[in-house]
């Protein structure tokens, strides 16, 4: 079984997805953390992210980079995550990685911004997950608080904003929900609620298969 979770930056689908995982005996994968592998090793090296050479390079090599290192949760990465990820290239060469990560028994959780519509589009279950951005940006400023980055929370929401922008906008696997994903708006919800919400529509696809 795979199942996709997509959706924007501080939505809740990160946490959503290995609870998932964890309540199926899934196997999990953040591909937004391989993306942001590539964004660090490019960091590390000093190379820059807008040469497309450099960057496949990096997304080549990208097992250099634990995929647990803190330093991937760190904003200038994200944001030349973000950046990388326009990069035909770049995604080309991992999304063999994803689609093989997918098939491995007993089954896979896979969470990011295009899983349901380019990874796996024969996914067996799709869950989009979203909320509003001013939700989001105040999620997203109490984890940078909780490490001690104090930027403004209008600086925080101008940086969602323009993510979203750039993920929705490329032209290459945009961020977008599925035709056939199931919507779950976690705006009022906590990560309890919204697992609830989302297995139950798990365990709905799961009785009429």
């Amino acid at each position: 079984m795979i199942i996709a979770v997509d959706g924007p930056v501080a939505a809740g689908k990160g946490t959503l997805a290995r609870r998932i995982a964890d309540r199926y005996g899934l196997n999990y994968l953040d591909t937004g953390a391989l993306y942001r592998a590539v964004a660090l090793n490019l960091l590390r090296t000093g190379h820059d992210p807008a040469n497309r050479q450099q960057a496949l390079q990096a997304a080549q090599s990208v097992d250099a980079i634990s995929l647990d290192d803190p330093e991937l949760r760190a904003e200038e990465t994200g944001n030349v995550a973000s950046a990388v990820a326009v990069n035909q290239q770049v995604r080309d060469s991992l999304l063999s990685y994803q689609r093989t990560f997918a098939k491995r028994l007993p089954g896979a959780v896979l969470d990011g911004r295009d899983i349901g519509t380019v990874v796996c589009p024969d996914a067996d279950i799709k869950i989009y997950v979203t909320a509003s951005d001013d939700v989001r940006a105040r999620r997203r400023h109490a984890e940078l608080e909780a490490k001690g980055d104090d930027l403004p929370f209008d600086d925080v929401l101008a940086d969602l904003r323009a993510r979203d922008a750039r993920d929705s906008g490329r032209g290459a696997a945009p961020l977008k929900k599925a035709d056939d994903a199931y919507l779950l708006d976690t705006t009022k919800l906590d990560i309890e609620a919204a697992l609830e919400a989302a297995c139950q529509y798990i365990d709905g696809f799961l009785e009429k298969n």
